[in-house]
């Protein structure tokens, strides 16, 4: 059975798709040039989706290894469900797309299938651009019968041309001489040119028919997966829109394939119907061998079609056999004296001269065994492409060839014969370029791509004195060399050197043969000596010059000078001693940061920035000022110590040589211009008034233009310099160097940001998308823009990337900085700005102050009334469209940041997010507002409550005061009004806005009842326990003690109390408990003369400890290493928890304490009031006490400390049951006239909670001192304890009637 007969199998197809598709996922390089082929010829309306699916899939394959397999594997999962929606109909790129993400996910059948898809949607881009050699193996090998038939028909078309005849001049030799293809289409007839357009295009129709259907084929294969089943190939259908069974070929078992009874004898079945070249099916024209002495006119001598007899077709093959290589421009077609394409000499620049008389030998073996692929072979030169270049005729071709058609006036394709809309060839075919390299891999045989300008020329008779001349200036180089390596007298080799130089200036041979004489190691070292020897300056330099020409095309003689450090240092010690062009030698040495450093290179290399390139230097590759940048962006881009590039930094501003670096910016090496980049970038951020300087000298509207030629990590370099650029403290000047960039250059600064945002990593992209909205910001901002949006969701979704933080970061900085306020220096003024519009101008104008004593600034240059209104209106501008970005979608992502454990990010979103939430308050109402009320409302509150910082607390004030704009801005915060009302009763001394807010909020709520209202949460009944004798909270949970040992566990819920759990170790009355927050245990104290050590989780507690006492334990407080206990008689006892203990107070009756910042304060029973250092033993009186009344006795009941204030509680003889004293000077500084029975008391940051015998509790206000609210537990129990929850949202309760009660502020 033939091999083009035999049926596919499932294993050959998945072993063929899964080669292409591991191919493709191992190049970076290839999956973006064929997802860039793709999106070309995409519809618009699917461009962004399946741009997202691309990048995302990319980001999984490039991410794997770092990535956890679980995000991996939902990344993928993404990518198929974009791919697979309704709203992605079926095209080559979803199929291409999905069948990686089937492969990744190791589906092989699934990914063979999606990508077999692609030659059914579009078959002729699928096999040209896209798979080639899977079209080779798994297609055309199936389609023998169509290269066949058309083959025929071909050279029937070809038969019937009528080229005349003309003969050589007989007094010239020729081994061969080959009539090129292009010859014969020149002189083609308009009717035959044509018969071969329609016959190409019948051939493509065919082959796309002819694909659809075999991937039909290939599916049913893949899917019945039968090995033990062989299936039998489809029809070929051999004519266009053909219907009836003539014009088909059916595949049988047993007949091999033929047409006309001719085999098809190719092997990789890579044809061209027009350009084939098979022997034995179209004419054939040769030009024997003749000599001087039988000189005899070229005969033509042709196959059957032409009527050529069998014995000259066997002579002809017989000679074929004997040449050992093809020459350029050969042809089947041969003719006596042809006329030829190109002129002679130009013949002469593209062919090698022929051999002759050679026997076939293994290299002829083994290029019979495996022939270049046709599409492989340039049609005019014949040779394995080394250049090609694809005309906008679908033809390829080499390019220096085709451009030496082109630059005869030639304006038309030399096959198709089209003409050319332009004269200027395309970019190199890179695709074909990387399949033929691959295909010289896999063939090790074959020979390789010879570069035209290396190919081997004819010297024609008029050369013949200058090659000689040439000869013996070669002898003369070798004699040189000699004298340099081996003499031992220095002036010789002295001598020798400047004569190597001239010589190299001179001699007019090709580069190899000067690399082969003087590239050598003993060549190399012999030049090296002359620099550790020679004083003479000539001489250096001449060395340094051709060592630094060799340096620059050679790697091997880099490798030899930098393999002995101290060559290296030779070079730059004649750098330093003033030899300039020894540091382009430097250069080419490329020596590590590190290395230069330790050499001291740096001053040598700033003062050779500053100089002006001197034009009588010699012609090098290199420029020593380019030289020198490079070296120093080298130092500070590859320098780890960042107090070192910040020295080196402040010497390149301080020397003067930052306005050098600037004129690099214009230079004609792109390397110069993008270490002028990094320099000019570093200094920026180092000092940041050079942007001041570097805007005013700079020449920017090229730089982008560079981007075609530099790696990521410069291009990076490139947007973060003009990103940085553009924050001067004048608005105008931003907005002017903003023009020039959109403006000025040749490319599209737009898309090519666009395009570079694109494919940015995510830490990255940020500031492209910065600067790309900047520039797009110029236009009215009301109008759609792509550019717009894509860097608006760029920013956004680096914002909510919680996989990377340094993304977060850097996408919040953008946004922020987007504001075009900066300081002289280019610091951001953001915060200081908003500060002041929070009332706090003290500190807007401190810091303007020392921004400007840092920069000798005056106040009234920077005052510029016209400066101010244009950042006022960028302002409005960045802002609108920043909140109308999907109806504000940056205040949820602004919002997520807030919740961020990283403190950078959560202190730029929350800067962020007031500068937009105050610019809601300037413009328009589009229903916005209420979209960032509901994202951000609970955040304000919370840092404007809690937030320590004056300054952050200031800034949420201005946010809120913006909701307190509309009605129902107003009405949500009336929810927090408590909250609200005290922080701006403390900010009102240092902002007037606070004094103003605290106006609004007082003559809205003038009633306080509205203000401090309670309402009662839930209530729990505990009396099968007994009385409630201690409760404390920690964390929503709230613990109680009850009388008969029981400690009960809750959480505290919207409206009730759960039970998590009932503890019963304590066997007599739980009298105290308490939390020590840094360490997250609760101790417990009981009359059974324990103190217990309980570890708190969220399923509730447990005991860790149990400390013995020989008292019982009234009142228990405790700090992180003691706890002091009332015991049963007098005096205060301190128990460490290494097992001491010590008596305190030991004259007292202590009935209450509290225990702040190492001091112990007593309330004992005589009414007196002491204050113990627990680190000194040293005992303060507060109160003194008094003498028993008739026998009665009036004790301090409850003691407090807050804010520096002790709050006690006890029966009195002048009406006030609470008195407030100073912890600092003992000083009374207030009372409460509460006349109630007192027996327990809580202290909030702006209430007083006093709980009595009577079952009543009243609430004071800590300001004013009066009561706000009475609140009637029972009446017929005693109020014995009270705890406030962390946040100050509730009040717990506990009673003698065993009930627990919370109250709500509301």
């Amino acid at each position: 059975m033939s091999a083009a007969a035999a049926g596919t199998t499932s294993d050959e197809i998945l072993h063929h798709t899964s080669a292409f598709l591991s191919e493709t996922l191992s190049q970076p390089d290839l999956r973006r040039r064929l997802s860039t082929t793709f999106l070309q010829r995409l519809p618009t309306n699917l461009v962004k989706p399946l741009s997202f699916a691309s990048q995302t899939l990319e980001t999984a394959i490039s991410a794997a290894a770092a990535t956890s397999p679980s995000v991996r594997s939902s990344s993928l999962r993404l990518v198929e469900k974009i791919l697979l929606s309704d709203n992605n109909p079926n095209n080559p790129f979803s199929s291409f797309l999905l069948s990686i993400v089937h492969h990744l996910r190791r589906r092989p059948v699934d990914a063979a299938v999606s990508l077999l898809d692609i030659f059914r949607s579009d078959p002729s881009f699928s096999r040209q651009e896209i798979a080639p050699f899977l079209f080779q193996e798994l297609f055309l090998v199936h389609f023998s019968p169509i290269t066949e038939r058309y083959n025929e028909q071909r050279s029937e078309i070809l038969s019937s041309s009528s080229i005349p005849n003309s003969g050589y001049d007989s007094d010239h030799d020729y081994d061969e001489s080959i009539t090129p293809s292009t010859t014969l289409l020149s002189k083609m007839s308009g009717a035959q040119a044509s018969s071969l357009k329609g016959l190409e295009r019948e051939y493509e129709v065919l082959m796309e028919e002819n694909c659809r259907i075999f991937v039909d084929y290939f599916k049913d294969v893949l899917l019945r997966n039968n090995d033990y089943q062989m299936i039998a190939p489809p029809t070929i259908i051999l004519r266009a829109g053909a219907g009836d069974d003539n014009n088909k070929l059916v595949y049988s078992d047993d007949v091999a394939i033929k047409i006309n009874g001719h085999e098809f004898g190719s092997t990789n079945r890579r044809y061209n119907p027009i350009w084939a070249e098979e022997e034995g099916d179209k004419p054939s024209v040769e030009l024997k061998k003749t000599t001087s002495k039988q000189s005899k006119k070229p005969t033509l001598s042709s196959n059957n079609p032409t009527g050529c007899s069998s014995s000259d077709s066997e002579a002809d093959n017989k000679q074929k056999e004997k040449i050992k290589k093809p020459t350029l421009f050969e042809s089947r077609q041969q003719q006596q004296n042809p006329p030829l394409l190109l002129s002679q000499e130009s013949n002469r620049s593209f062919m090698e001269e022929p051999e002759s008389n050679v026997s076939g030998g293994a290299g002829g073996a083994a290029a019979a065994k495996t022939p270049s692929p046709k599409d492989f072979v340039c049609p005019i030169t014949t040779h394995i492409f080394d250049d090609p270049v694809t005309l906008e005729t679908g033809q390829t071709y080499e390019r220096r060839a085709i451009q030496e058609w082109l630059d005869r006036g030639n304006a038309t394709c030399p096959i198709t014969r089209q003409k050319l809309h332009s004269i200027h060839l395309p970019k190199t075919n890179y695709v074909l370029k990387r399949l033929i390299a691959s295909w010289l891999d896999r063939n090790p045989g074959c020979s390789p791509p010879t570069p035209i300008g290396q190919s081997k020329r004819a010297v024609s008779p008029n050369s013949v004195i200058s090659q000689a001349a040439v000869d013996g200036a070669v002898t003369e180089l070798k004699l040189a060399i000699t004298d340099l390596c081996t003499s031992e007298i220095l002036k010789e080799a002295e001598i020798a050197v400047l004569k190597i130089e001239r010589l190299w200036n001179e001699l007019n041979v090709g580069p190899e043969t000067m690399h082969a004489l003087l590239s050598k190691p003993p060549v190399v070292n012999g030049f090296v000596e002359m620099l550790f020897n020679s004083v003479d300056k000539l001489v250096l330099r001449a060395t340094v010059l051709v060592l630094t020409e060799l340096a620059s095309r050679d790697d091997s003689v880099v490798q030899t000078l930098t393999r002995v450090d101290s060559d290296v240092e030779c070079v730059v010690e004649l750098f330093k001693k003033g030899l300039t062009e020894a540091v382009v030698l430097v250069h080419l040495l490329k020596p590590s940061a590190k290395s230069l450093l330790e050499m001291e290179l740096v001053d040598y290399l700033l003062a050779m920035v500053t100089k002006t390139e001197n034009d009588d230097v010699t012609k090098m590759c290199v420029g020593p000022k380019t030289a020198s940048l490079v070296l120093l962006g080298n130092i500070l881009r590859g320098c780890d110590e960042e107090a070192r590039v910040s020295e080196i930094v402040r010497s390149v501003v301080s020397s003067g040589a930052i306005e050098g670096v600037v004129v690099s910016l214009k230079g004609g090496d792109v390397a110069e211009r993008v270490a002028a980049v990094g320099v000019l970038l570093r200094c920026i951020l180092e000092d940041g008034k050079c942007r001041n300087v570097i805007a005013e000298k700079s020449e920017l509207g090229f730089l982008l233009e560079m981007f075609v030629g530099v790696n990521d990590e410069e291009k990076f370099e490139i947007v973060r310099f003009l990103f940085e650029l553009v924050k001067l403290n004048r608005r105008s000047l931003n907005d002017q160097i903003l023009h020039l960039l959109r403006d000025e250059g040749t490319f599209s600064t737009m898309h090519t940001l666009l395009v570079y945002q694109q494919n940015s990593v995510f830490e990255r992209s940020p500031i492209v998308a910065g600067l790309l909205l900047q520039l797009d910001l110029l236009e009215e901002p009301r109008k759609m823009s792509i550019y717009r949006e894509e860097a608006i969701d760029t920013l956004i979704s680096c914002l909510r990337n919680t996989e990377s933080p340094s993304a977060q970061i850097t996408a919040a900085e953008t946004i922020l900085s987007l504001q075009g306020r900066f300081s002289y220096s280019g610091k951001s003024l953001s915060r200081a700005i908003l500060l002041k519009r929070a009332g706090l101008d003290k500190n807007y104008k401190a810091f303007m102050r020392k921004d400007q004593r840092r920069r000798s600034i005056s106040l009234e240059s920077q005052d510029n009334t016209e400066d101010e209104r244009n950042a006022e209106e960028w302002e409005r501008k960045v802002a609108f469209v920043l909140v109308s970005h999907e109806f504000g979608l940056v205040f949820e992502a602004l919002a997520e940041g807030l919740k961020s454990k990283y403190e950078e990010l959560h202190s730029l979103c929350f800067m962020t997010a007031t500068w937009l939430v105050y610019m809601l308050s300037i413009l328009p109402d589009t229903g916005i507002r209420g979209a960032a009320r509901v994202c951000l409302l609970k955040h304000f509150i919370s840092i404007f409550k809690s937030d320590k910082n004056t300054e952050n607390r200031a800034l949420a004030m201005l946010a809120l005061n913006s909701f307190t704009r509309d009605p129902e801005g107003f009405q949500d915060l009336g929810g927090h009004m408590k909250d609200i009302m005290k922080g701006l009763r403390e900010l009102k001394k240092s902002s007037t806005m606070a004094f103003e807010m605290l106006k609004v909020f007082s003559a809205k709520h003038d009633n306080s009842a509205d203000i401090w209202n309670h309402q009662e949460l839930s209530q729990e009944d505990c009396s099968s326990n007994g009385e409630v004798l201690t409760v404390t909270c920690f964390k929503g949970k709230i613990f109680s003690g009850h009388s008969d040992g029981t400690i009960k566990v809750w959480r505290s819920g919207n409206s009730e109390l759960n039970l998590i759990q009932e503890i019963h170790e304590h066997t007599k009355h739980v009298t105290s408990l308490a939390v020590v927050h840094s360490s997250e245990k609760l101790y417990s104290g009981s009359l059974d003369k324990t103190v217990r050590v309980w570890a708190i989780t969220e399923e509730g507690i447990y005991c860790e400890q149990v400390q013995e006492t020989k008292d019982q334990i009234n009142t228990l407080v405790v700090a992180n290493s003691i706890a002091c206990y009332i015991p049963q008689g007098a005096g205060v006892k301190v128990h460490s928890w290494n097992g001491s203990s010590k008596v305190l107070n030991q004259h007292k009756y202590a009935k209450c304490l509290a225990l702040v910042q190492g001091k112990l304060y007593c309330g004992c029973n005589d009414n007196s009031i002491q204050e113990i250092d627990l680190a000194t033993g040293t005992l303060g009186n507060i109160q003194s006490g008094s003498k028993k009344l008739i026998g009665k006795v009036y004790p301090i009941y409850a003691l407090q400390v807050y804010d520096g204030l002790i709050y006690a509680a006890g029966p009195s003889f002048d009406g006030s049951n609470v008195k407030i004293w100073s912890t600092s000077n003992y000083s009374i500084v207030g009372s409460l006239a509460s006349t109630l029975d007192i027996r327990t008391m809580s202290v909030s940051s702006e209430l007083i909670y006093l709980g009595c015998k009577s079952g009543v509790i009243e609430i004071w206000c800590k300001k004013k001192l009066s009561r706000v609210e009475t609140l009637q537990i029972s009446p017929t129990s005693r109020i014995l304890c009270m705890a406030i929850d962390t946040n100050e949202d509730f009040l717990v309760v506990g009673a003698s009637d065993g009930r627990i009660q919370t109250w709500g502020f509301s």
